[in-house]
């Protein structure tokens, strides 16, 4: 209740955790050493952990679903993280977001830094106008995604030169475009989409956070994960690389509304996905709001090739495999299924013949007692007959034999 009471006067770092939850005492470490440099840096953030077992409504009132969930608190703003769990990554969240939600660039030497210090950098520039409240609330609710910045038109390098003011504009990839309402839409939209770089090295976090962009489909180069440059399979990787990243620069203006590119190192992913096995280095294209994927018909080699690729896909002359239906779902848990198995077996042989043997063996004993279970109740009996001499006809005889004796024993007694 003190806490409640009190933490609107405080930006907070809250870890709502349970006590019984592993990935919760993984976090622990870490927590502690995010505690310390917040404090050391002289950061007016406070940090803290719940019981979210033991205060439910408290977790409740602030959304909390799963554990640990990390939240940074401020005022009526409750800000989710969903980074890697490491201490520079938390702590470069915290900083970012428990400061203004747009920071100012008074001179060129300023903007200059940013411009080196960030890979994307989106900057409002003019004075004040209906645009820039709305880039204040936009930087309000994406804060915990990337920084935002505002500027004068005298803070701009002379080398830039923007069509109209004001306006917003993303510096990334050694230039930067301009958002146009008519043409983008949104600036939320847009702002969302443009938050990455044109060409990024993609891991499983990463495609996470793109799924949340807007963008449905992600042109990946699946390659190995650290080929020798001197290999065929090395000067292969080079070449494709080459080549969308190309795609990515020269074609943006066709290409970025609807693709993210991309690479990702090995091919787990993909494999898992197409529930096979994708030759490395390749080109393919996900699209992730159905699970399907497109695969080119012959080599790329050229960038005509990827163009064309790109091109069919767009205008659906493409084939498209994979998808979420009923059929593709029940086949995806038989692969993973079988995957699990097969990666258990590999790393540990013995485990998995104890995992999946014993109960194997098991199931194999019931099903051998049904099948060799007495169907007749009175078989057990004529058996334990026949062991001890006795037949049907056996007994009919002794039963006459018996009947002879009676009535001899009678007539002798009638008789006398």
């Amino acid at each position: 209740n003190r806490f409640k009471d009190t933490r609107m006067n405080d930006i907070w770092l809250v870890d709502f955790y349970a006590p019984w939850c592993g990935y919760c005492k993984k976090l622990e470490p870490v927590w502690a050493d995010v505690g310390a440099e917040l404090k050391a840096s002289g950061s007016p953030v406070r940090v803290g952990k719940m019981d979210a077992t033991a205060y439910s409504g408290m977790s409740s009132e602030f959304g909390v679903r799963g554990y640990p969930t990390i939240k940074l608190l401020k005022g009526e703003l409750a800000y989710n993280y969903k980074g890697p769990r490491t201490k520079d990554d938390i702590v470069e969240f915290t900083n970012r977001v428990s400061g203004p939600a747009v920071r100012p660039l008074p001179s060129k030497q300023m903007f200059e830094h940013m411009l080196k210090r960030h890979d994307v950098l989106f900057v409002y520039v003019g004075g004040e106008s209906p645009l820039k409240e709305k880039y204040i609330d936009v930087a309000t609710e994406l804060i915990v995604y990337t920084y935002f910045f505002s500027a004068s038109e005298e803070a701009l390098p002379e080398s830039m030169a923007l069509p109209e003011i004001p306006s917003v504009a993303v510096f990334k990839d050694g230039s930067y475009f301009t958002y146009d309402e008519y043409e983008d839409g949104s600036l939320s939209s847009w702002i969302n989409k443009e938050r990455f770089q044109g060409y990024l090295q993609i891991d499983g976090f990463t495609l996470y956070e793109l799924g949340e962009t807007g963008k449905k489909s992600y042109i990946l180069h699946s390659k190995l994960h650290h080929p020798s440059p001197d290999s065929p399979v090395g000067h292969l990787t080079v070449r494709l690389k080459s080549l969308i990243q190309m795609v990515a620069k020269d074609y943006r203006q066709h290409f970025n509304r609807d693709f993210q590119f991309g690479h990702m190192d090995g091919s787990d992913y993909i494999n898992s996905l197409i529930m096979g096995e994708v030759k490395v280095p390749s080109v393919i294209i996900l699209n992730t709001s159905n699970e399907q994927y497109f695969l080119p018909d012959g080599p790329t080699e050229t960038l005509e090739d990827l163009v064309s690729f790109i091109t069919g896909v767009l205008n659906g002359s493409v084939q498209a495999y994979g998808g979420d239906g009923i059929v593709q779902r029940v086949k995806r848990i038989a692969f993973d299924a079988r995957s699990t198995i097969m990666s258990v077996f590999r790393s540990s042989p013995v485990l998995g013949c104890f995992l999946f043997g014993l109960p194997l063996g098991v199931i194999s004993l019931m099903c051998y007692g049904i099948c060799t279970a007495d169907s007749d109740p009175d078989a057990g009996d004529m058996e334990l007959m026949k062991r001890e001499g006795f037949t049907d006809e056996e007994e009919e005889e002794e039963d006459d034999e018996e009947q002879r004796l009676l009535g001899e024993y009678l007539n002798h007694h009638c008789l006398y």
